[in-house]
């Protein structure tokens, strides 16, 4: 059985699109009475409230924005993630198989100078922050290079990461110096035995010494990502929070998204509301902080606690409608909707010759036509 998160499902939506929605539409049927079903006080639930289901707001830019980035919805995107490699230094049980997965060859990778001069033309539309993804973004021999020519985009704000942490504390000083400023560590458990079950792969000390590490380097942002998955580590969630009684992290939990063939299973699946009542019954003076219009996080701060702690509610409280994301995959095809259909790709029309221009077409196109799932989730009537 295969129980994937959320970002492991982009796979099957690339893969078997039609088999992808109708699973989503399938899921959402189970949540309503998963979520409808949580014990929660009204106070609680004020206080658990979503506060990004609006359109975003655009923040004064340096750089013009372009109607490049604006889709059916009239949501701006000012924010891309880049997958750099789909390969992967561990094999976590929710991910992949133990052997692995078929990887796309080399040359239908996109190249170092290729990033660049994608990146280069979503920032001078009006993108602001990048993210690099894998696979394992450490893994790749150029990160250090790649880091160096996105910081130095003008316009660009932030240039975060997402990692497993196995490899990244002996290369942050050198990422620092790149201009790497934000950093998201997944980690699903704090027992190193449990670690290596989940992972097939030992290492979890050198994920602490990685956290550690970026820490003492003073990034500018450093988020700890737990997907919380029922009888596998959700014993060990007031855990998680007690590491941001000393350490200045933001432990991030992240809601499973079970699938199993394609039939939604939510016996793994550990409601947000369910996570938050366990957390104040814990712990006294948690407090709701102002989120962004487009973050799609639910953040707190609790009393005393030097870091702070956020729900990422994908399962049982969208935030399709306040989303900003695009999605560069490794072999450059464009996402514009993690769960969305279709991909557009530029490393084709890149390697026939086709100019900046034509790219921005492109783009342009693929952004403003794509069916998003908020069509799937924000209209619930449709398919409840």
């Amino acid at each position: 059985m295969m129980m994937m998160p959320l970002r492991c499902l982009s796979e099957l939506a690339r893969r078997r699109p039609d088999r992808a929605v109708d699973a989503m539409r399938v899921g959402l049927r189970c949540l309503m009475t998963t979520c409808t079903s949580t014990n929660a006080t009204d106070s609680q639930r004020l206080l658990y409230a979503t506060s990004c289901a609006n359109v975003p707001e655009v923040a004064p830019s340096e750089t013009p924005l372009s109607d490049m980035l604006v889709d059916s919805f009239g949501r701006f995107h000012n924010y891309l993630r880049i997958s750099l490699t789909e390969r992967c230094n561990l094999r976590c049980q929710y991910c992949m198989p133990a052997e692995g997965v078929q990887l796309t060859p080399n040359s239908q990778l996109l190249s170092h100078d290729e990033i660049i001069r994608v990146a280069d033309l979503f920032v001078t539309s009006g993108v602001d922050k990048i993210r690099l993804t894998g696979g394992e973004p450490t893994i790749r021999k150029d990160i250090e290079d790649i880091c160096l020519h996105l910081s130095g985009l003008k316009g660009l704000k932030t240039l975060a990461m997402t990692t497993n942490g196995l490899v990244l504390s002996k290369k942050l000083p050198r990422l620092k110096e790149c201009g790497l400023n934000a950093l998201n560590i997944s980690l699903d458990t704090l027992v190193p035995a449990k670690f290596e079950f989940m992972t097939r792969r030992k290492g979890h000390s050198r994920v602490m010494e990685s956290i550690d590490a970026a820490i003492e380097l003073g990034f500018q942002s450093v988020k700890v990502n737990c997907v919380v998955m029922r009888g596998m580590n959700d014993d060990e969630i007031c855990d998680f929070v007690e590491m941001t009684r000393d350490k200045p992290v933001n432990v991030r939990f992240i809601e499973f998204m079970p699938f199993d063939g394609n039939v939604w299973n939510v016996k793994k699946l550990v409601p947000y509301a369910e996570i938050m009542d366990k957390v104040c019954q814990r712990f006294k003076g948690v407090e709701r902080l102002q989120d962004h219009p487009s973050e799609t996080a639910k953040n707190f701060k609790i009393d005393g606690h030097a870091g702070t702690i956020s729900f990422i509610t994908s399962m049982t409280e969208h935030f399709c409608a306040g989303c900003n994301r695009l999605r560069l995959l490794a072999d450059g095809n464009l996402k514009v909707c993690l769960f969305g259909p279709s991909e557009v790709s530029l490393r084709e029309p890149i390697r026939a010759g086709v100019d900046d221009a034509g790219l921005r077409e492109i783009i342009s196109a693929a952004v403003c036509v794509e069916i998003h799932l908020v069509d799937i989730f924000c209209m619930k009537d449709r398919v409840i």
